[in-house]
């Protein structure tokens, strides 16, 4: 009996679990669900019809959403942490993992997956008007409030790795994967975090799978 990950392994949120447990050195098996749109089972196991759910077969808990599913896995499998302990640090993180599963999702994924990357899969031209646009007027502010918080330090909490982390740099996987980049010179405290997490084994292999998902689509 193990853990189940239901999802698409390009979702933001779906990586954001599997980095987790990765981290966490737990085994899983990834099964794709296409939400385009979502088969009725699933629709009973996530009520808002999204990506991921996990289903732990040894409690029989079936449980939607990435911060829940992470939350329960910490509770769980508490060691190595990925939570702070101190309550500042652990509101720290819980805010940082918010602010990238909301804003960083909806301007990234809304306004630079979609219009490039969903569109070549759903066999359609990509719009790089609208990812242009989001990327130079929309996307800045979250870019510079990033590389302000993360400045020279190499995590944004402790000093050490976390859900915050996690949160952030799935996000700007999806990013990178339309072929655009945040800059280098406007923004090189971010731009070097990044380098460096997304370089950690946990990251790399999602990264490294998806790349060759995308690869007939000339991304």
């Amino acid at each position: 009996m193990g853990l189940i990950v239901y999802g698409a392994s390009l979702s933001p949120f779906v990586r954001k679990t599997r980095v987790f447990l990765a981290e966490k050195g737990l085994d899983y098996t990834l099964k794709q669900v296409n939400i385009f749109p979502p088969p009725d089972w699933f629709k009973e196991i996530s009520p808002l019809g999204r990506i991921p759910v996990l289903k732990d077969e040894e409690t029989g808990a079936t449980l939607p959403d990435s911060s829940v599913i992470c939350g329960y896995l910490e509770k769980k499998n508490p060691s190595p942490a990925l939570y702070p302990s101190d309550p500042l640090s652990y509101a720290r993180a819980l805010w940082l993992e918010e602010y990238a599963d909301s804003e960083l999702a909806n301007n990234i994924g809304m306004g630079m997956f979609r219009p490039i990357v969903v569109s070549k899969l759903m066999g359609k031209e990509s719009d790089s008007a609208t990812a242009e646009k989001t990327l130079n007027e929309k996307l800045p502010r979250y870019f510079a409030y990033l590389d302000k918080e993360i400045g020279t330090k190499d995590f944004f909490v402790d000093d050490r790795f976390t859900i915050a982390d996690i949160s952030v740099a799935t996000q700007f996987a999806n990013l990178a994967h339309t072929g655009y980049r945040v800059d280098d010179n406007a923004y090189p405290h971010l731009v070097r975090y990044l380098s460096a997490i997304h370089a950690r084994p946990s990251f790399a292999a999602c990264i490294a799978e998806e790349s060759e998902l995308l690869k007939p689509l000339g991304l």
